[in-house]
């Protein structure tokens, strides 16, 4: 994807500038550096060193020739080492592995997964009795380990409520898209799917920014419905390099979008304005809901390109978009306004 020459300012910068919208009269933004790229990456696979069907190299392959620039390796409580593997398929600024760990904890039988990405050394997971506990000393393990954390799948095994996932401190990233099968995505009997629980995290005022992910452990069996397959959710991170680092530090940022198999074309925001462009294809169209707090509907744009102008009292704005044939995107969300969520680390 070509870089967008315009200016993306960082959501977790416009935070802090979007709370005066309503009183001051709107400056024009300078622009970032012209080397910003985005970097097509999955943070959520598995290989043999934990219930994967294929080797890392296997794995690895898979990726780079599928047109992904990242990818970070989560085995269960397990470090997968990725120098040899960088050797053998890394690139400059072409293709890059990244150490993780989807670090694994079970408490009453609810799956406590977090994972650890760009970590340096083996994180332990959390025996303590309850979710919330055991989330948070996964997180701080990963934070220890010199990594940073997002929680993983929270409707599988229905681990973590909405009030559980928003308790867990020093964190800012979780899964609103996992490709398994058993993950619950949509959620049901009464409880909510992945991007209601985002909007209600963000509808009380904690920022947090979703992840698409595959969570791929199945290379072998392909068009299988109950396997975990490749290739169906991934996010896109703007950076000015590709390295380790500088990967995780802009998601951090809220400087990356999610998606299931649309692609933006450009992506801004300013302190007065989202604009953005999708990279559309000839057989399919597409939908831009633009989404306040609570999750209302602020607007719907059906054309490629759609622009949502602040009022100052949403709260907070994110973009969904949709593709007729059921692939989707989501952008992360702004804070505009003094109710607006704030950013915790």
């Amino acid at each position: 994807m070509m870089p967008n020459p315009r200016v993306l300012l960082l959501p977790g910068a416009l935070s802090l500038l979007a709370v005066v919208i309503a009183a001051q009269p709107q400056q024009p933004v300078s622009p970032t550096s012209s080397s910003l790229r985005w970097y097509k990456g999955n943070t959520h696979t598995h290989t043999l060193n934990s219930d994967g069907d294929s080797t890392p190299d296997e794995v690895v392959r898979w990726y780079r020739e599928h047109g992904y620039h990242f990818l970070v390796l989560t085995d269960h409580n397990y470090l997968t080492a990725v120098d040899g593997l960088n050797a053998v398929h890394g690139a400059a600024d072409k293709f890059l592995v990244i150490r993780g760990e989807e670090v694994t904890s079970s408490v009453a039988s609810k799956a406590v997964h977090v994972n650890g990405l760009n970590l340096e050394t083996l994180v332990k997971q959390s025996t303590a009795a309850s979710v919330v506990a055991a989330a948070q000393e996964n997180v701080d393990g990963i934070r220890q380990a010199n990594g940073v954390p997002h929680i993983n799948h929270p409707n599988f095994t229905w681990a973590m409520t909405p009030e559980e996932l928003q308790k867990v401190e020093r964190t800012r990233l979780f899964e609103i898209f996992n490709g398994h099968p058993q993950v619950n995505n949509e959620g049901g009997g009464g409880s909510p799917g992945l991007e209601e629980v985002w909007d209600r995290i963000l509808s009380n005022g904690r920022l947090m920014y979703g992840v698409a992910v595959d969570d791929a452990h199945h290379f072998k069996r392909p068009g299988d419905p109950l396997a975990s397959g490749p290739g169906r959710g991934w996010i896109y991170v703007r950076t000015d390099r590709l390295e380790p680092r500088a990967i995780v530090l802009a998601m951090e940022d809220g400087n990356f979008y999610a998606s299931t198999g649309v692609e933006l074309a450009s992506y801004d925001t300013t302190p007065s304005s989202i604009v953005l462009t999708i990279k559309t294809t000839a057989y399919s169209r597409y939908r831009v809901q633009f989404i306040g707090r609570n999750g209302h509907m602020l607007s719907e744009v059906t054309e490629p390109t759609a622009t949502y102008t602040f009022k100052g009292d949403e709260g907070y704005v994110r973009a969904r978009i949709l593709e007729s044939n059921g692939y989707a995107a989501w952008t992360q969300p702004v804070a505009v306004g003094t109710s607006g969520p704030t950013l915790s680390r």
